[in-house]
């Protein structure tokens, strides 16, 4: 437990960091939380972090999207946009099994891919 003697002594960007990491020790808890609509969106938010990656796969003539940082959760579409949607509904269906059975959540990386 951090004391608010030790708080004041934090730099800003530790500060800033700090408070994100509370936010996703929130969004991934375990019990429901009465919280305002303004931090249910914000916690919202923070699920959409997770790294997608959305490929033609020939093999199976459809996107395949992946949400690599949540080991098993993968969804497929027609188009790009639907499997994107659908790794969307896999990964609520994720966190929401996750919590159930009290699995780990992994913290979202925020790593983006880059090709050249």
């Amino acid at each position: 437990m951090t004391t608010l003697q030790e708080l004041e002594t934090l730099s800003v960007p530790e500060k800033l960091q700090l408070v994100e990491d509370l936010w996703d020790s929130i969004a991934r808890s375990r019990t429901a939380i009465p919280i305002p609509g303004w931090q249910k969106e914000e916690l919202a938010r923070r699920k959409d972090k997770y790294e997608i990656i959305i490929y033609w796969s020939e093999d199976d003539q459809a996107f395949i999207a992946e949400a690599p940082e949540l080991p098993g959760c993968l969804a497929h579409g027609n188009t790009h946009e639907e499997a994107l949607s659908n790794i969307h509904s896999a990964i609520d269906l994720w966190i929401e099994t996750a919590k159930e059975f009290n699995d780990p959540i992994p913290k979202p990386k925020g790593h983006r891919l880059v090709f050249a």
